[in-house]
């Protein structure tokens, strides 16, 4: 049976899914990559680390699977978004890339908005944040104008990826979204923006549908694997797009509550109409001609960590919530904002600190915990509302994905909160298993994303809301809502404190 390979190239490793036309888990191998930090703030890394580590997950998948080699028919891709990779004119990566949870590019998101700001927004549906690509290219020009100059290409990193495998430079239009430089709703790079930031057209790439076929392996690539026969390479998508499709979000009555280190609401979009003034991202989804709206939770699982790791390191995880289901909704009386290293949605406020409010002698640890799920999930419930308020939305049904699906407690108080039913996948891939489904349906072993979630993507039984509860949570949520405004000025007041003669503890 011929098998299909999702690589999502993340932003620590990558990870391949090896896939059959029945839509089973052949295989899957990984390998890690290093962060670079050169000063603080910057976050960069070496596009030749994410190479080596796809020349191990293939031979590891050629070792694991004795047929991999001659059955093997389709490559795609999932990357991490927005990830400024440079090159010269002989296609030589010219500096580390540009990672997107770099934040050195405040200055450059500022003067992007005061110039460019209503027309940005008009035509790429986003505003300027440090995530994005233009934000770096603008860097690029002014810090480093010696590199600039030789700049020949830009991609990002699946892209650099797949000319790696074929030779040829593509880029899809989900990930082109991130860049700030897509006119997103007729789909072109937009003159616009390139001509406002002296950024030259023929820098990037030929764009693409996620399941557009970019090319085959390279012969050189070919031999090194021993492949038997043509390997097809599609241009794949954005992780957050990958990790929509492989979840089945693919019609609009559906949402995706993903909980990672960060956290994301993701809603399908029929087009890209909605206007949520910068509020939520919109970008172009993998699917054909369709769009997804996206509200960011910096530190959704990472609140979870911190919390563990500062007040209970010596507990597991499920030591930890284990009976936070015997304590009432509201954690008897106390609120947590997962704020701790700033916010995207609903507030863009790289300043803002979290906070727990309402502590009394009452309160256990168990009443902590259970006060740092209730704050992560009432935090993802402002991009529902967002959705709802600004788009019409009405969700019946959410999956859950991520950390956020392994805990049946976790699970419930989704239900209760987002007030709709919560499923969580039979077997969680995350966004390979996107990718593999675009190669599927590039092959055409299936005629549309649809009909190969049918066959690619199962659940397991929905947890629904329970009637009381929903009615506690709507009244806390309402008081959770007023604590960013009350704490706004306080913590904006205590960033701006000399910190200069603080010492380790």
């Amino acid at each position: 049976m011929a098998y299909v390979l999702g690589i999502d190239l993340g932003t620590s490793s990558l990870k391949g899914l090896l896939m059959n036309q029945a839509g089973d888990v052949v295989a899957s191998a990984s390998a890690e990559y290093p962060l670079i930090h050169p000063k603080p703030g910057y976050s960069e890394q070496d596009p030749q680390e994410w190479l080596k580590a796809c020349e191990i997950v293939l031979d590891q998948l050629r070792n694991d699977v004795v047929d991999f080699t001659t059955e093997l028919a389709g490559i795609s891709f999932s990357g991490q978004m927005h990830s400024l990779v440079a090159l010269d004119e002989e296609e030589q990566v010219l500096r580390n890339a540009i990672l997107w949870n770099d934040v050195r590019t405040t200055a450059q998101c500022q003067e992007i908005m005061d110039r460019f700001g209503d027309e940005l927004l008009a035509i790429t549906k986003n505003v300027a944040l440090e995530g994005f690509t233009l934000p770096k290219i603008l860097w690029l020009q002014e810090q480093e104008p010696e590199i600039w100059a030789k700049v020949r290409h830009i991609l990002l990193p699946k892209d650099y990826l797949g000319y790696w495998l074929t030779g040829t430079m593509h880029m899809d239009y989900s990930d082109a979204a991130g860049t700030l430089l897509l006119d997103e709703e007729v789909k072109i790079w937009s003159n616009k923006v390139l001509q406002e930031f002296k950024i030259p057209q023929e820098i990037l790439p030929t764009l693409i549908d996620s399941s557009g076929f970019t090319g085959e392996l390279r012969p050189e690539i070919a031999e090194r694997f021993a492949f038997e026969q043509p390997v097809k390479v599609f241009a794949g998508g954005a992780d957050n797009a990958c990790a929509a499709v492989g979840a089945g979000i693919l019609d609009s009555g559906t949402g995706m509550a993903s909980i990672g280190t960060s956290g994301v609401f993701l809603s399908f979009e029929e087009t890209a109409d909605q206007d949520y003034q910068g509020k939520l991202h919109l970008f172009n989804h993998a699917m054909k001609d369709r769009f997804y709206s996206m509200g960011v939770t910096l530190a959704a699982g990472h609140s979870l960590n911190w919390f563990k790791d500062t007040f209970a390191p010596n507990q597991s995880f499920e030591d930890l919530l284990s009976g936070i289901d015997q304590i009432t909704p509201g954690a008897n009386g106390l609120l947590f904002t997962p704020y701790i290293v700033g916010e995207r949605t609903p507030h863009v406020d790289s300043q803002i600190r979290g906070s727990f409010i309402g502590m009394d002698t009452n309160h256990t640890l168990k009443h902590f915990a259970k006060a740092v799920l209730e704050g992560i999930t009432f935090s993802l419930k402002d991009s529902q509302v967002l959705m709802e308020e600004v788009a019409g939305r009405t969700f019946k049904r959410i999956v859950s994905v991520g950390g956020g699906a392994k805990n049946a407690d976790w699970l419930q108080m989704q239900a209760d909160i987002f007030n709709a039913e919560v499923t969580c996948l039979t077997a969680e891939q995350g966004p390979g298993l996107g990718a593999a489904m675009l190669a599927a349906v590039g092959l055409d072993w299936f005629d549309s994303l649809e009909a190969c979630a049918e066959v690619f993507v199962s659940y397991k039984e929905p947890v629904y809301p329970i009637p009381e509860n929903v009615m506690e949570y709507e009244d806390i949520y309402k008081q959770y809502r007023k604590v960013y405004p009350a704490t706004k000025d306080i913590c904006h007041a205590l960033l701006s404190i000399d910190r200069s003669e603080d010492i380790g503890i």
